[in-house]
């Protein structure tokens, strides 16, 4: 499927077969070609983890892991390897995550969803996919902002399919967003990054703070700014959200203020600008579908992905019932308050801390005096 719109297009063509490329593995060896255990952790072009996997460039260098382009040895495919970085590989909380992220990673299978290849034993915490080459969707807007329509809609439906398959399986993807997303260069699409995904048998995981993980929360549904586990609707927000900024150039609460907690705040304490004011351009149907999507009540949004994939897929039979109209600007004083809450809060508790320290001293008593 290929589609093209103005000056501002975008190629995007769908392969029945999509190419395959594998990825993973983790042990160092100082010299190519040498066996052993590693001297050291950190990986560099040249070295080869546990046998198996000749390490080349760096492909991205994150905040809590980096992703390698690797060669497997035992296949001669070309693989990427991400290692989570020293420092965090003694963490539980994230070794946790990483673990999880593979499990489920290794128990889907899905031509829109990152391939992860099973390793045996390792040496270290790593995982192993596909190799992908591409652009992701947060790159793509960094040079054409708006996304034309039909393009934004052909996206977002793609991603609607996978998320229809994670849906079927239990699994909440949870962190979204236009960099867990990668336009492959032969026109597929793939989703990626399942370290906060939520299984259907999985433990609560509570939103405790952004890290270089959980990313900014310009796509995050309300319910998990509130610290609730979330479902499928959650992604459903996300991608309302997603869609958005393709078609208007800008994320819902686009604003002066750069403050996490307030950008966190502003999607409990209202709704977003509607999209047709940041863009004439968008049709009335796009802005009904995006706004249905996006609802703060869960249950006023699409009920399913496959809810959603078909007014993305026929706009035209969307009826649009005024939502921009009903919208609700975030309110200053709500946020205002949520921040004199916090302060307060913190206030309390050291208040608390400093009475339970003078009680305990009173409890014991004047210190004996040495004779």
């Amino acid at each position: 499927m290929k589609q093209k719109t103005g000056t501002n297009s975008l190629h995007v063509s769908q392969v029945a077969d999509p190419e395959k490329m594998p990825a993973d593995s983790s042990a160092v060896l100082e010299h190519p070609g040498q066996t052993g255990r590693p001297s050291g952790y950190a990986l560099r072009p040249g070295q080869i983890l546990d046998d198996r996997f000749l390490i080349g460039e760096t492909v991205s260098r994150g905040g809590m892991a980096n992703i390698f382009k690797a060669t497997d040895l035992t296949t001669t495919e070309t693989v990427a390897v991400k290692v989570p970085l020293m420092e965090y590989e003694s963490d539980a909380g994230f070794y946790s995550r990483f673990e999880r992220e593979e499990r489920i990673g290794l128990g889907l299978s899905h031509p829109f969803i990152l391939r992860f290849i099973a390793v045996g034993e390792k040496s270290r915490p790593y995982i192993v996919t596909e190799y992908l080459a591409g652009d992701t969707l947060a790159h793509l807007m960094n040079r054409v902002r708006p996304i034309p329509e039909k393009d934004a809609l052909w996206l977002a439906s793609r991603i609607c399919d996978a998320l229809a398959y994670l849906h079927g399986r239990g699994v909440v993807h949870r962190d979204l967003k236009p960099q867990n997303v990668m336009i492959c260069h032969d026109g597929t699409i793939r989703i990626m990054d399942f370290g906060i995904a939520k299984a259907a048998e999985g433990r609560r995981v509570t939103f405790t703070g952004f890290t270089p993980t959980v990313g900014t929360p310009d796509y995050m549904a309300p319910e998990l700014v509130k610290g609730k586990r979330g479902d499928e609707r959650t992604d459903i927000y996300s991608l309302g959200a997603i869609l958005y900024e393709m078609v208007t150039g800008q994320t819902p609460f686009a604003g002066d203020n750069e403050n996490l907690f307030v950008i966190m705040n502003v999607r409990v304490a209202g709704d977003p600008v509607a999209p047709r004011k940041r863009n004439p351009q968008v049709s009335p149907e796009v802005e009904e579908i995006i706004l249905h999507a996006m609802e703060r009540d869960p249950d006023k949004r699409h009920s399913t992905v496959a809810a959603l994939k078909a007014d993305l897929d026929n706009p035209q039979g969307v009826q649009v019932s005024g939502r921009c109209d009903r919208l609700q600007a975030p309110s200053l004083w709500k946020q205002n308050r949520s921040e004199a809450r916090s302060a307060l809060l913190v206030v309390v508790i050291a208040v608390v801390v400093a009475l339970v320290m003078v009680g305990l001293v009173l409890h014991r008593g004047p210190a004996p005096v040495a004779h």
